[in-house]
């Protein structure tokens, strides 16, 4: 089957100003990271335990399966269950990939120092592993796995620290290139800054690193899209101005309220970003494939983040399922930390002149929203010509209204 990845990136690059295309990623590589927490904590466990990797690897399936997504990020290890050995990407429009490297920032043990002090190089993960599950590759196996992996970088203001950044991402390329083996750069934002910068500075020197580490990078060895902080529309807008080929997405941080990865991925399209790779935000949320739905409406333009997280709870209340926290709480934005282990810069998306908390108070339990009848008892709403929703003329309440009654249908 052909994949949505490849299909949106050719959009993009064949008009990246007027292309409403956006790549959604479902970041399910913790297990490199988080250890035991990776699989997140079990709501069936009462003395909040973590879940099995046999349950992080079946929600994985699960996910996939609904289809929504462009990207299964994965550690070369689940890769080589789901991808290699069941086969679940062969029917799928979502394409599979692994977390190429894993630099000591993301080394959260529990007990552990290491995101504390500034990121050094590693790799784990072998590419002809992620290819084929084996070190031996011919050429006919090396599309059994995986053919795409994410690299990652964390720069500290620090010459000899960033340069061996730097000599890890070089010899990567030149081995991914060699394999055909495509890549999408992450940057985190500095964890452990040896020569600190005010955080004003963070977004340019962050957009300056990126800009010069890929300089003398030929178009077969550069990344495919960029995974990066986000730290404000300023920044994101310079570096869509310098090369909109760069196809800049965002990486989630912590998970925070559901509106902060709501509005944190409308934020960022709307100043230019093509991507969102949400790890702990969506692994956190109460049920997934909802989440991951509304993730996808959002992209689309088809419901504003406000709205989304109305009939999140509106879903969540329709199955049963208690929210972690009230929705006047789950509408607050907080500032969720950009590096891995939560320590060093935070995200803080700008609030309105007025809270959404604030302005929209929100029963304890979600009400469905008003809307018009029809004649039948169907919802009424405006339509373009060809019967399709027109979302543009619909009221904030149609378009509430419309959302859940496609949640009803699709989660009962």
């Amino acid at each position: 089957m052909d994949k949505s990845l490849d299909a949106k990136l050719a959009e993009i690059h064949a008009d990246p100003s007027g292309s409403n295309a956006f790549i959604l990623a479902d970041a399910k590589d913790a297990d490199m990271a988080f250890g035991m927490a990776a699989p997140g904590r079990s709501p069936e466990h009462e003395d909040g335990g973590f879940r099995s990797l046999a349950e992080f690897r079946e929600i994985i399936r699960q996910n996939v399966q609904q289809g929504l997504l462009d990207i299964m990020l994965m550690s070369v290890s689940i890769n080589e269950v789901l991808t290699i050995r069941e086969r679940i990407f062969d029917g799928s429009p979502v394409t599979p990939a692994v977390r190429a490297n894993d630099t000591t920032d993301i080394h959260v043990a529990r007990g552990g120092s290491y995101p504390k002090e500034p990121a050094r190089p590693f790799r784990t993960a072998v590419i002809e592993h992620a290819q084929c599950g084996q070190i031996d590759c011919d050429e006919s196996q090396r599309h059994l796995g995986a053919n795409l992996g994410l690299f990652s970088m964390t720069f500290n203001n620090d010459v000899e620290l960033d340069r061996a950044m730097l000599e890890a991402y070089r010899e990567f390329r030149i081995e991914a290139e060699q394999k055909g083996f495509r890549h999408f750069l992450e940057v985190f934002a500095p964890n452990a800054m040896v020569h600190p910068l005010p955080p004003e500075q963070i977004g340019p020197y962050l957009n300056d690193m990126i800009a010069r580490a890929l300089a003398a990078v030929p178009e077969s060895a550069r990344p495919i899209f960029l995974k990066i902080a986000y730290t404000g529309p300023k920044a994101m807008e310079e570096l869509v101005h310098y090369d909109p080929h760069l196809v800049p997405g965002i990486l989630g941080g912590s998970a925070g309220t559901t509106y902060d990865a709501f509005k944190l991925l409308a934020e960022a399209k709307a100043h230019g970003g093509r991507a969102a790779l949400f790890g702990r935000k969506i692994n956190n949320s109460e049920h997934q494939l909802t989440f991951i739905q509304l993730l996808r409406w959002i992209a689309d333009g088809e419901v504003s983040p406000e709205e989304a997280v109305r009939a999140y709870h509106g879903a969540l209340q329709g199955m049963g399922i208690p929210p972690k926290r009230p929705l006047a709480d789950d509408m607050r934005l907080t500032d969720t930390a950009l590096s891995y282990g939560g320590s060093g810069t935070a995200i803080s998306i700008p609030r309105p002149a007025v809270s959404v908390a604030a302005s929209s108070p929100a029963p304890a339990a979600a009400e469905p929203a008003a809307a018009v009848s029809g004649a039948n008892g169907d919802l009424d709403y405006p339509k373009k010509p060809d019967g399709a929703p027109d979302f543009v003329k619909m009221t904030p309440d149609q378009r509430l209204a419309y959302h859940r009654d496609r949640l009803d249908r699709t989660f009962g």
